[in-house]
């Protein structure tokens, strides 16, 4: 996923799942959903994108049209900032 803003600046946002697609049916109403419950709840724009992209990649590990849950963005929001984590902090 890219964000562009009004100035120019590019942001790519790798792709969170990359293994585990099943079906990728609903997957951009997914982010388009998500992304705006985010802005609307104070997110600024990458915020917002990191979610919409996590959120998609919830549900492309489904077969169909399916949803995700807060719980399901929770967790997954925690296991990608544990794997941040991970890859940027020294380790000791």
């Amino acid at each position: 996923m890219s964000l562009f803003d009004r100035n120019g600046t590019d942001l790519h946002i790798p792709a969170f799942n990359r293994t585990d697609v099943f079906d990728v049916t609903g997957a951009g109403d997914t982010v388009a959903a998500a992304l705006t419950l985010a802005l609307i709840a104070g997110a600024t724009p990458w915020e917002a994108a990191i979610l919409g992209n996590l959120a998609a990649s919830i549900v492309v590990r489904q077969f169909g049209t399916t949803t995700t849950t807060p719980t399901e963005m929770k967790t997954a929001l925690h296991l990608l900032l544990e794997d941040i984590d991970k890859t940027t902090l020294p380790m000791t």
